[in-house]
């Protein structure tokens, strides 16, 4: 109950908070930005690094009511296939601009529905890719899967291709929460889309759930909870679902009535905790769970944890490219994100090649601030020392946040090891604190329930 108080106390269950997942968050991105840097920023990247490639394919047959993701519904596949073919044209200038000699580590296809491609323009997508790529020798190979809209043709191509990582969205098994959602997929789907891609050799499959959706229970979330163990995924994440209809004008579908209050929510991600915990699973950071033999968990124990628009992630590449309508590069300098609308991608590309808007160049102070975030999201640690030696130039601030920490958060923070490490139980309230150290003016209808 003591720990409880301590939560309420610092506003866990009323804030408001970014996810960061960047820091700064992306509605901080200016408008234009992206015009007037991509091709330099591209050019600049160092020969011989290994980077990241995001494709985002912003499609899909069914909108999901709970979904805020940039995404249309399409009834046929004839835009997918147009949207593509400019997708094909951005690779080719994006390469064309990138140093020789750098290397493709991750390539990760989201969307909307990267599933709802045809396994023929699924073979163009990827012959481009990997004609305009060279493949590391730890090359990973990452898709987004929706049970209901991927065909066995389609998933045997991927694993022809050399997919060996596969994240499935399940979201909750109980009837009455998906009717609510709009996402109707049932558990034998989910299943066999599993077992083909098991049988076929897929090193990593993670599904994705969330908590706090309608209608959703103790009851009826354990028995997703106990589904899930059954299927025993490499990974999990398990998200809170962010209700903000104001910005995902879909969710007005979704009964505000119906969703559980924020210390419902809290118990039923403790709820998660608890039942992952037991069978076996580490937990990664505020959301993620992973077997202990997953490279996730090696790679939270060895402490190169990091985060990035997936959530969390043992990718150690400082490049990232991202491709198609609002995907978002990252890059030494700052970061950049394409048009979000499908037409004004497809505008940019075809007319100047390159699609990035909006953007935002990192100052120094910056650097120093994204860096204290991601060692709280992931490691729930301040390292005044580590920071210090990093960062010599800003030792008075890390000194000053240090401080601030402490004073504001006395309960939640003690000394140990690694510097200011926070008390298990108040793990929850990390992205509170990471808000009082963001520098940025924080709109509050801009972000989701801190829990």
């Amino acid at each position: 109950m003591q720990s409880i108080d301590s939560l309420r106390r610092h506003g866990l269950f009323d804030a408001r908070v970014p996810r960061y997942t960047s820091y700064p968050p992306a509605n901080h991105f200016e408008d234009g930005f992206g015009q007037r840097h991509q091709a330099e920023w591209l050019a600049t990247v160092p020969q011989g690094d290994d980077v990241s490639v995001y494709v985002h394919i912003p499609f899909c047959k069914r909108l999901c009511w709970f979904c805020a993701c940039r995404t249309q519904g399409t009834a046929t596949l004839r835009p997918v296939d147009a949207y593509v073919a400019i997708l094909l044209r951005e690779i080719e200038t994006v390469r064309r601009m990138l140093p020789e000699g750098m290397r493709m580590g991750r390539l990760h296809l989201g969307g909307g529905t990267p599933t709802i491609l045809s396994s023929e323009t699924m073979s163009r997508l990827l012959d481009a890719l990997f004609a305009a790529f060279e493949r590391s020798a730890e090359f990973e190979f990452s898709v987004e899967i929706d049970p209901t809209e991927a065909s066995d043709e389609l998933l045997n191509l991927l694993i022809s291709r050399g997919m060996n990582r596969a994240s499935v969205g399940v979201q909750d098994f109980a009837e009455e929460v998906q009717n609510a959602i709009g996402r109707s997929q049932s558990l034998a789907q989910t299943r066999h889309v599993i077992d083909l891609m098991r049988a076929g050799g897929v090193a990593s499959l993670n599904l994705d759930l969330l908590y706090g959706l309608p209608h959703q229970t103790s009851r009826t979330f354990g028995q997703t909870l106990r589904h899930v163990a059954r299927i025993r995924p490499d990974r999990l994440a398990i998200y809170g679902y962010a209700h903000v209809p104001w910005m995902s004008k879909r969710q007005v579908m979704i009964k505000a009535d119906a969703l559980p209050d924020n210390e419902t929510r809290f118990d039923l991600a403790a709820q998660a905790q608890d039942a992952f915990l037991k069978e076996g699973y580490d937990s990664i950071g505020i959301d993620h769970f992973a077997l202990p033999t997953d490279s996730l968990a090696r790679a939270a124990a060895a402490g190169r944890l990091r985060r990035n628009f997936q959530g969390y992630t043992d990718d150690c590449s400082e490049t990232l490219i991202g491709l198609g309508a609002s995907a978002i590069s990252r890059f030494a300098q700052g970061y950049l994100q394409n048009a979000t609308a499908t037409s004004a991608y497809q505008d940019r590309v075809t007319t100047g090649g390159l699609a990035a808007h909006k953007g935002y160049g990192m100052t120094a102070q910056d650097v120093l601030i994204a860096r204290i975030v991601e060692d709280l999201m992931c490691r729930f640690v301040y390292d005044e020392a580590g920071l210090r030696e990093r960062f010599p130039d800003q030792a008075d601030l890390i000194h000053r946040t240090g401080v601030s920490l402490m004073t504001r958060f006395s309960d939640v923070f003690y000394i140990g090891r690694d510097g200011l490490e926070m008390r298990s139980h108040a793990r929850p309230l990390v992205r509170v604190i990471a808000s009082h150290v963001d520098t940025f003016a924080s709109d509050a209808t801009a972000h989701s329930a801190a829990i």
